[in-house]
């Protein structure tokens, strides 16, 4: 089906029907979701989610950079109906099924640099991650990983313990996994008087891992791997100055350290690359993704060079993971990212950026409009001088929005992240943009 009009509210939000459901929510699911506002969706096309009520959103967060190729695209739909036909489940770690390599080829095929790579699948990003974490030990036979302030990387011990984006993530779950560092991760804003420019930030956090981490707090021998996002994701869509992540890759070559890149949110085609790191040509030697391989199914994945997947059958597994249905929906994205969608992340990110910035010359509570392709956030302050940050006009524009039909989400303390599906339409930004300016009046009056 297809929406004639998107969005399309017939009532006050929430709805009877969605309160019944929020009802029933509250008395039996978790309090430990965190859910920014009441939208109980039903079903989905595109970019159109259609709550139980009836009513119809317009949804700019892909389920948080999930869904690529939109709400039920009939390619993707396809696929998983034909796959749960034939069987549902033979797993992967014991069985052969000719998807699952016919997927981790095609992963191998995409990601920068030489095509010799090997695959493990898992569930999710958090999976993903621990599976990096075990595999850059196993490896090197070194001890401490190095993350950084600001990373998200997941909510289990081995990825939370990397993770330093917000403190209740890790509260009242001590002891973490030991033998973690984090350094400094390069925001182009940071003002002092002999950083001013963004490269030079970067040279300054690069500096402080070879003269404080490598000399103070552990040997560079020692160290297992270095885990990075290129773009970071839940910190605030944060983009870092062009010699970091070359800088990051120097450094690890010259003391044997695993570069670890962490493309569960920016990867997939979002940036208008397959993978975000390609935007700095550097190659990584693991990587993890999840999110948007599977066009809405639990998968996720880490892709090595050969030479470092080479640890023996029993060392790790997963009974689901690369399941046959996942793995045939992904290997259906990445035929249309391959045909379309990252082109058109490309483009129409680069329109809805410009549309972005355009309206916030008018605003001074925005201080920036930063981003790729489709992975953009605004990022909210006091006033444009005084640069302070405004969490609580962030947090009322996602209410506001919600309440004009458009569904976004928060990233970092202040920001607000655009990361639609990409098949986008110039004709949807435009629509986005305009409910959005809306929102921002409508939260500051």
């Amino acid at each position: 089906m297809a929406y004639d009009k998107v969005p399309d509210l017939k009532m006050p939000l929430p709805g009877p029907k969605a309160k019944a459901v929020i009802e029933a929510d509250d008395k039996f699911i978790s309090p430990s979701y965190t859910r920014g506002y009441p939208m109980v969706i039903v079903r989905g096309r595109g970019l159109a989610a259609e709550d139980v009520d009836g009513n119809v959103f317009l949804d700019m967060t892909a389920g948080i950079a999930v869904n690529a190729a939109g709400h039920s695209h009939p390619r993707v739909v396809k696929a998983i109906k034909d796959a749960a036909d034939n069987f549902q489940h033979m797993s992967g770690t014991d069985f052969y099924y000719p998807v699952q390599s016919t997927l981790a080829r095609m992963l191998a095929e995409r990601t920068p640099g030489e095509p010799d790579r090997k695959v493990f699948f898992c569930n999710s990003g958090t999976e993903a991650i621990e599976a990096c974490i075990k595999l850059a030990r196993w490896k090197t036979g070194r001890p401490w990983l190095i993350s950084f302030i600001g990373a998200f990387h997941g909510r289990t011990y081995g990825s939370m313990s990397l993770a330093a984006s917000k403190a209740v993530h890790r509260t009242r779950f001590a002891p973490l996994l030991p033998n973690v560092i984090h350094a400094n991760y390069p925001y182009p804003y940071r003002a002092a008087p002999h950083l001013d420019t963004p490269e030079k930030v970067a040279d300054d956090c690069l500096r402080y891992l070879n003269d404080i981490v490598f000399k103070k707090l552990v040997n560079a021998n020692e160290v297992a791997a270095l885990f990075v996002e290129p773009i970071q994701g839940e910190g605030g869509y944060v983009v870092p100055p062009d010699n970091w992540l070359p800088g990051l890759r120097e450094m690890c070559t010259k003391h044997g350290i695993m570069l670890v890149l962490d493309e569960i949110q920016a990867g997939m085609g979002r940036t208008g690359k397959f993978f975000a790191h390609d935007h700095w040509g550097i190659e990584a030697d693991i990587i993890a993704c999840a999110k948007g391989i599977a066009g809405g199914m639990p998968l996720g994945a880490i892709i090595a060079k050969s030479e470092i997947m080479q640890w023996p059958p029993g060392t790790h597994a997963s009974t689901f993971g690369g399941n046959p249905i996942a793995c045939a929906a992904a290997v259906e994205t990445i035929k249309l990212l391959d045909e379309e969608l990252v082109d058109n992340a490309a483009k129409v990110g680069e329109y809805l950026k410009g549309k972005l910035e355009a309206w916030a010359k008018g605003c001074d509570r925005v201080g920036e409009v930063r981003g790729k392709g489709l992975m953009l956030a605004v990022e909210f302050v006091k006033s444009r001088e005084s640069k302070e940050k405004d969490p609580a006009l962030r947090n009322a524009v996602e209410q506001t929005a919600f309440k004009r039909g458009m569904l976004i989400l928060g990233c970092g303390e202040n920001n607000i992240r655009f990361c639609p599906s990409l098949i986008i339409t110039k004709e949807e930004a435009d629509k986005a943009v305009e409910i959005f300016a809306a929102s921002v009046e409508d939260a500051m009056k």
